[in-house]
């Protein structure tokens, strides 16, 4: 009886050390998925994403000139100042240089000594032609060295045609016209200011003329968002010194990015019909970056930054697979990427670095 008893205690014993063995093996074998955290996981796809991009700008008059002397010169009138609207071809300024009218009389006189002479030899020429028509009155020697003299004469008269007209050109530069209509927006000079194309009196212009009723709006662009935009686009921009905001119509791209700054110049054209907008002055201007088709849109916190380069954590049977991507745009919480990704791939929310590939992912 004690017997039976002491072996029904030795049963219970290694049925309970069997039963703790196969507790433990079944922990041994539980699946490393079970042992990891859950990680919130999303289904990745394409959508179109609309974003605004504020940049600095510049305005400036649509035609803008400083206008130079080109001969030394004094000033004798000055009939504009700053402020003062101009018409194209509106006289502003009168130069003096007597030297200039020195050169232009002598040129007048022998112009008119050539001229002159010129025709007396082709009177002369004409006259023996005439009497050759007579045989033996002249003889052909005689004949030639007249139309040599004629022809020799008109070459004389065409150099002094030429000279007359370089100085009468010289003398028309000490008029300084308006080439188109403006205002002077700067002016250097005072009545009997040394002026001319080289010395101190070519520091500065004399006159500057701007275009202020149209002006020029430009903005650079930078390397990353230039597909976004197309000639005819409209925009919005505004200034500090007005509170309303101004529309303007992309007109001109450079087609090319500048080397410094990897931007592209854009310039817009701004009808400035009431005036108050000013050449030089500093604008905020809002593009709308729209984008043309779908791409790859996830939260932010999908995106790993690191010094490898940027990816998203892709989960392929309970493991873990790194895709570099590019970044796109960014929106709010969302952005844009690009990489060899497929619609409704299984992408981690939160990505951390310390994933690492082939890791285990418990959903």
């Amino acid at each position: 009886m004690k017997n039976n008893s002491i072996k029904s205690i030795a049963l219970l014993f290694t049925a309970l050390i069997a039963l703790s063995s196969c507790e433990s093996k079944k922990k041994e074998e539980a699946p490393a998925a079970e042992l990891q955290p859950k990680v919130e996981t999303f289904l990745l796809t394409k959508e179109k994403l609309t974003t605004e991009l504020r940049l600095p700008a510049e305005l400036t008059g649509f035609q803008q000139v400083d206008l130079y002397a080109k001969v030394s010169s004094f000033v004798k009138v000055l009939k504009v100042d700053i402020g003062s609207e101009v018409k194209k071809g509106q006289l502003l300024i009168v130069l003096e240089a007597p030297e200039i009218s020195s050169q232009l009389a002598a040129a007048e006189s022998r112009l008119k000594s050539m001229e002159a002479i010129y025709a007396t030899s082709k009177s002369t020429y004409n006259r023996l032609y005439e009497t050759s028509k007579v045989e033996g009155t002249i003889s052909k020697n005689d004949l030639e060295m007249a139309s040599g003299k004629k022809n020799s004469d008109y070459a004389q008269y065409q150099a002094a045609v030429a000279a007359h007209k370089e100085v009468s050109i010289m003398r028309g530069y000490l008029e300084i016209r308006a080439p188109f209509d403006g205002v002077v927006a700067a002016r250097n000079v005072n009545l009997g200011t040394f002026v001319g194309p080289a010395g101190k009196g070519s520091d500065l212009p004399l006159l500057t003329i701007q275009q202020q009723n149209k002006l020029r709006l430009a903005v650079s662009i930078p390397e990353l968002y230039t597909g976004y935009l197309h000639n005819g686009d409209e925009m919005s921009f505004n200034v500090k010194s007005l509170p309303e905001t101004f529309k303007a119509t992309i007109q001109r791209m450079s087609g090319a990015l500048d080397l410094k700054l990897r931007s592209e110049r854009v310039e817009m054209d701004v009808h400035n019909t009431k005036g108050n907008l000013l050449p030089g002055m500093v604008a905020e201007v809002l593009l709308p970056l729209n984008a043309k088709d779908s791409t790859f849109v996830i939260p932010k916190s999908a995106l790993i930054s690191s010094a490898e380069g940027l990816f998203v954590t892709r989960v392929i049977n309970h493991k873990a697979q790194r895709v570099e991507v590019k970044r796109g745009r960014e929106i709010d919480d969302k952005i844009e990427i690009f990489g060899d990704l497929n619609p409704n791939d299984k992408l981690v929310k939160i990505a951390s670095e310390e994933t690492k590939e082939g890791d285990i992912i418990n959903e």
